[in-house]
């Protein structure tokens, strides 16, 4: 069956062989060469219609690929990429076999052979957004909860970072999603990259506290915060939080990628362990944003560096007020701690930093202390009770004895005649 194009030249050269068009003119209307229209002229003249098909419909290709090499990537692929998409089995093959093939002629491969099928996913229509101008402008983060490495190690959530204008990614794999792999993640971030001035974020509790505000804070005007939104407070960062993880798009889309890819990286080399995974991380993301990274739409980079006399660790903490008991104790998550400095107060406020460690300071000031091991032993004084009364007994005689209720009063054993 000729193509529309083919027809479209087909009518043309009978025009020029009525003599009701010229071959310049045929040679403009169908973009070809004026030598190029006398060769079609000549072969519908001596060929008819069939004349204006090209001699190479029906024949293979002088650039087809050998079958050798199509068989071969075929079994690598059914024997060591089995499950991988197209586009990620051709770059595997051209790294790990030096086989070149497209990803367009491999899923065509992979069709024929019954290992890939077509699939398209209907979505729903949502507005899109533009990307931010600036690389640091805002970042988007979540933690991404799967199967990372497929039943070799323990289940673990990757804490992910990607940036919303340039696409750059960066994340660390953790035992599980709370404030403390939060702000251990963040500050990693920090000290590759800066700080960011926005970050895009979802409900979690770890990132938006769901406590009622107290008196004071309702007067004030101020939400509850949680640890996380304090120091990113406190470091200059705007918090932004999206009300459905299709609102941060991005960042389920950097999720949806890893979760194909870098399983399949990590399954490759046969990581198995937290430990393991995290040292492979650190030489997977530049690959990964030479790859997916682009270029922003303005240039300069608005990541802020720490500034001076700040300490990370004293803003990426748990932050929080103990009372001092009056023989300079505090007591904080079952331990107790002595305070060596003699100060005037009724609370200190307590440092718990990412690794472990426990700060006290009070007005700013550092506190010397120390942890009491065991506490002291008190003697316990059995408390003094009161000896119990003796029951007393009426005796046999007690007009209580003999009271009888509704008849008056008592009998007394005494026979006296009523007075006349």
């Amino acid at each position: 069956m000729a193509s529309q194009e083919e027809l479209k030249r087909l009518h043309v050269i009978r025009k020029v062989l009525e003599r009701a068009m010229k071959q310049v003119r045929a040679a403009e209307v169908l973009s070809l060469s004026c030598r190029q229209v006398r060769r079609l002229v000549k072969r519908v003249k001596g060929e008819g219609d069939r004349g204006i098909v090209h001699r190479s419909r029906g024949k293979p290709s002088n650039r087809r690929i050998d079958e050798k090499v199509k068989a071969r990537a075929i079994k690598f692929y059914q024997e060591r990429y089995k499950g991988f998409g197209p586009t990620l089995a051709a770059e595997k093959l051209l790294e790990g076999q030096r086989i070149q093939v497209s990803e367009e002629t491999l899923r065509g491969w992979l069709i024929e052979s019954g290992d890939w099928k077509k699939s398209r996913k209907r979505r729903g229509h949502r507005q899109w957004r533009e990307r931010m101008e600036h690389c640091g402008e805002m970042v988007q983060m979540d933690g991404s909860h799967h199967d990372w490495l497929e039943g070799r190690g323990p289940a673990c959530v990757l804490m992910g970072y990607i940036d919303d204008a340039t696409g750059r990614g960066f994340g660390r794999f953790y035992g599980y999603e709370g404030t403390w792999p939060a702000m251990d993640s963040f500050r990693r971030y920090i000290q590759r990259y800066g700080i960011p001035l926005k970050v895009y974020l979802d409900k979690h509790t770890t990132y938006k506290s769901n406590g009622k505000a107290s008196v004071d804070e309702e007067l004030a005007g101020i939400e509850p915060l949680s640890e996380f939104e304090r120091a990113l407070q406190e470091l200059g960062v705007e918090v932004i939080h999206a009300h459905s993880p299709q609102a941060k798009g991005r960042v389920e889309r950097f999720f949806g990628t890893l979760q194909d890819r870098l399983v399949k990286e990590m399954r490759l080399r046969g990581i198995g362990s937290l430990e393991e995974a995290n040292l492979f991380l650190e030489e997977y993301w530049p690959g990964f944003n030479r790859r997916f990274a682009v270029d922003s739409k303005a240039k300069g980079d608005l990541h802020r560096s720490v500034p001076r006399g700040l300490k990370l660790g004293d803003v990426l903490c748990i932050q929080g007020k103990r009372a001092l008991r009056n023989d300079f104790t505090v007591a904080y998550n079952r331990r107790l701690y002595q305070v060596e400095d003699p100060i005037r107060a009724s609370e200190v406020m307590v440092y718990e930093g990412l690794d472990g460690s426990i700060r006290l300071k009070h007005k700013g000031r550092l506190l010397k202390v120390h942890e009491i091991a065991t506490r002291p032993l008190t003697e316990r004084r059995e408390p003094v009770r009161p000896k119990p009364k003796e029951r007393y007994v009426p005796p046999r005689g007690h007009h209580y004895r003999n009271f009888i209720f509704g008849k008056g009063k008592p009998f007394t054993g005494l026979d006296v005649p009523s007075q006349p």
